[in-house]
C-alpha cells in the first residue's frame, strides 16, 4: 500500500470514528432529553391529578380554613416553571407542551374560579391578575410584562396571577375570553375585575391596581 493510500484509508478512519463519537453523543443528549421531558409530563400529570383533587377538597372547606389554599397556589406556581422548563426544551408549538399547556390552564380557571367562590362565601377581598399574552410573535411586550408579574407574584406571595395563552385551542379559555369581552392588543390584564392592555413598566402596572391593594398583600421575607 502506498503512503497516500494508507494516509487516505487513516484520515477515513478518523473521520469515520469522529461522526461515529457525534452521533452517539448527539444521540444520548436527545435520549437524555427526551427521558427528562417525559419525567416532566408524567410528573406534571400526577400534580394535574393531585390538584384537582385539592380542588374538590378545598370547595368544601370552612372560611377559618381559607389560608390553606395559599398552599393550592403554591403548587400551581411550581406547576407553571415546570411546563415553562418544558416549553423551553420543545418549543411553545410542541404537542406535548400544547397538552400540558391546556391542563395547567384548565387548572387555573379553576383555582380562580374557587378563589371566587371563596370571596363571596367568605366576604374576602383576593387581589387578582387574568393576564394574557401570545406567542406568536405579535406580542412585543409579552415577555417583560411576564416577568413584572413574576416579580410582584414573589413580592406578595398572596397575590393571584393567572397566565393564559390567547391563542390556546381550548374552549373554556374560550370562554373565559368571551365572558371577559377582551378586545384590544396584547398583552391584556384584568387586575381585580378591571381590564387594561399594554405594558411599559413595571410601576406603570402597579399603578393599575386598586389603591391599597398590593400593601394588602404580604410582601415576601427576607
Amino acid at each position: 500500500m502506498t503512503l497516500f493510500a494508507r494516509n487516505s484509508l487513516l484520515a477515513f478512519l478518523m473521520a469515520l470514528t469522529l461522526g461515529g463519537i457525534v452521533f452517539y453523543t448527539v444521540d444520548h443528549f436527545n435520549r437524555m432529553r427526551l427521558a427528562e421531558i417525559s419525567a416532566i409530563e408524567d410528573q406534571i400529570s400526577i400534580d394535574t391529578l393531585s390538584l384537582d383533587t385539592q380542588f374538590s377538597l378545598l370547595a368544601a372547606t370552612p372560611c377559618e380554613s381559607v389560608a390553606s389554599s395559599t398552599t393550592l397556589s403554591s403548587e400551581l406556581a411550581d406547576l407553571g416553571s415546570r411546563l415553562s422548563y418544558a416549553e423551553d426544551q420543545l418549543g411553545s408549538n410542541n404537542e406535548q407542551v400544547m397538552r400540558l399547556k391546556k391542563q395547567y390552564s384548565l387548572l387555573e380557571i379553576r383555582d380562580y374560579l374557587l378563589t371566587k367562590q371563596f370571596a363571596a362565601k367568605c366576604s374576602t377581598r383576593p387581589v387578582t391578575v387574568l393576564y394574557f399574552y401570545s406567542n406568536a410573535g405579535d406580542c412585543a411586550d409579552c415577555d417583560k410584562a411576564g416577568y413584572a408579574l413574576s416579580y410582584l407574584h414573589t413580592t406578595y406571595p398572596s397575590l393571584r396571577v393567572y397566565s393564559f395563552d390567547y391563542n390556546l385551542d381550548l374552549g373554556a379559555l374560550k370562554t373565559l375570553i368571551a365572558i371577559t369581552k377582551l378586545e384590544g392588543d396584547l398583552p391584556a390584564f384584568i387586575i381585580d375585575g378591571k381590564t387594561s392592555y399594554g405594558f411599559t413598566t413595571l410601576e406603570d402596572l402597579q399603578k393599575r391596581f386598586p389603591k391599597g391593594a398590593l400593601a394588602t398583600s404580604t410582601p415576601a421575607t427576607k
